[in-house]
């Protein structure tokens, strides 16, 4: 992924993030605020010699001062300094508890020995201090003394009495909250990253070119209210949808609607049911008449038809009865508004949706469409359930693919593409729909209220179309 991919993620998760980070400081404040504060007192002793007079013999005993320091330190936790030190205080833990809570050290190359005692009592950790370096002075005395008693080689002077401490060493809330932040920041983007790559699902019009090369030809905003009102164009010609529309609409006029003779034909299709190719086949061939194209739209969905519904129009008799001869074309065929808009409608659902759409019949048909008109939509069902639109894309000029942003897989678009290239049909191009108007997954079409569109504004009539008398 690049840069701008996980600034996307970020924008789109933020919320995520920013709820995370809040529980890992929330965490850490709890953690902080439930453990009993620990006070820590140092007291110091200092070992020097007292072996001879003379420079010489002085640097002999801070040699062997300092290599026995260390031995010192062992000494300092060992039952022999800390028994007397728990018996002095009247502790009631053992010696292996109290080592536990005491740290003795001595900086390289000195003499210095620092014993700190921590305690949840800031008095009896410097109190237990003291009777450590106490006890500790007593025992490297009667450890270094000579076998003759006569001497010590070594002195311990306590340098630094321990005192109460006033504040704690932990917990420290300041670096546990900022710790508690970063856990959860770390966390927030590893889960937020980890939710997009496992996320298959096609998010925005960015990610079609991830999947196939095919154009993008069309991006249709997502509408809540589209259930509603399905014909767009209809009910609301400014809005967002309604421009996009007419977007697609352009678009196709790119893939050179104008060098042949005849009229070109397009499959409108999806990989799976509930991507909106219904409304935008519907839509598409009002934005094509709303620029003079004579435009048809046939509902060759023969197992869930929604074509007639949508425009409002009586569709038990059509394309199913035209291709069984039961009846003609001109007396199924309806014309739809003021605009060279006709609409042939599923007729009654066959036993047998596959072998009606892939007869020669049927071939016929939309060969005979193309000489007499401009542009022919097919609303045909979805590739991966069926092969319906696979059977027809084979003989029109190319299928359009439509994928709905949220919803559809890419392994299931990649899978419709693939049904497509099985026939060797052409695809003509891909329209995402329900994009996000804004947001991180937002299409890269800007759609607006308020230019001027011209005629393509004029309202389109409410009344229901009327029977043609003629397919042309």
């Amino acid at each position: 992924m690049e840069l701008s991919d996980y600034i996307r993620i970020l924008r789109k998760n933020w919320v995520v993030i920013v709820v995370i980070a809040l529980v890992g400081v929330g965490a850490a404040a709890v953690f902080s605020l439930t453990r009993t504060p620990m006070y820590e007192a140092t007291s110091e002793v200092f070992v020097s010699s007292q072996a001879g007079d003379t420079i010489g013999e002085q640097a002999q005993g801070n040699t062997y001062t300092q290599q026995r320091v260390a031995s010192y330190v062992q000494l300092a936790t060992s039952p022999r300094v800390l028994d007397p030190v728990i018996a002095d205080l009247g502790l009631t833990e053992s010696a292996t508890e109290l080592a536990a809570r005491t740290e003795v050290s001595s900086a390289l190359e000195t003499t210095i020995i620092r014993v700190t005692v921590s305690d949840a009592d800031p008095q009896a950790a410097a109190d237990a201090s003291n009777s450590v370096t106490e006890n500790l002075t007593e025992a490297i005395t009667d450890v270094e003394t000579l076998p003759d008693r006569s001497s010590v080689p070594v002195k311990v002077t306590q340098i630094q009495a321990a005192t109460a401490p006033e504040a704690p060493v932990s917990p420290d809330v300041p670096l546990n909250l900022a710790l508690g932040l970063l856990v959860g920041l770390a966390l927030g983007v590893g889960l937020a990253v980890m939710r997009t790559v496992l996320d298959t699902r096609v998010r925005s019009t960015r990610d079609i070119a991830s999947i196939t090369d095919r154009p993008l030809i069309g991006a249709i905003p997502f509408d809540p209210k589209s259930a509603e009102r399905p014909l767009i164009l209809q009910a609301d010609p400014q809005h967002p949808r309604s421009e996009a529309f007419r977007a697609l609409r352009t678009n196709l006029q790119f893939l050179d609607l104008e060098s042949e003779s005849t009229g070109h034909s397009f499959v409108v299709t999806s990989s799976v049911p509930g991507e909106g190719k219904s409304t935008s086949a519907v839509n598409l061939a009002i934005a094509l008449a709303d620029a003079g194209k004579r435009v048809m739209i046939v509902d060759a969905d023969l197992r869930k038809p929604r074509v007639a519904e949508y425009f409002g129009i009586e569709g038990g008799v059509g394309l199913t009865d035209v291709l069984i001869g039961r009846a003609e074309l001109q007396d199924v065929l309806q014309k739809w508004g003021k605009r060279s808009l006709y609409v042939l409608p599923s007729g009654k659902v066959p036993p047998n949706p596959s072998e009606l759409l892939g007869s020669s019949r049927m071939r016929a048909l939309v060969e005979m469409l193309m000489n007499d008109l401009d542009v022919i939509i097919l609303d045909a069902p979805p590739l991966l359930p069926v092969t319906d639109a696979a059977v027809l894309a084979k003989f029109t000029s190319g299928a359009m693919v439509v994928v709905a942003a949220g919803s559809t897989k890419r392994d299931q678009v990649q899978g419709a593409l693939d049904v497509l290239e099985t026939v060797h049909a052409q695809v003509a191009g891909i329209v995402v729909t329900k994009v996000p108007l804004t947001g991180p997954d937002a299409g890269d079409y800007g759609y607006g209220y308020g230019y001027g569109y011209g005629p393509e504004l004029e309202a389109a009539p409410k009344g229901r179309g009327r029977r043609a008398r003629g397919n042309g």
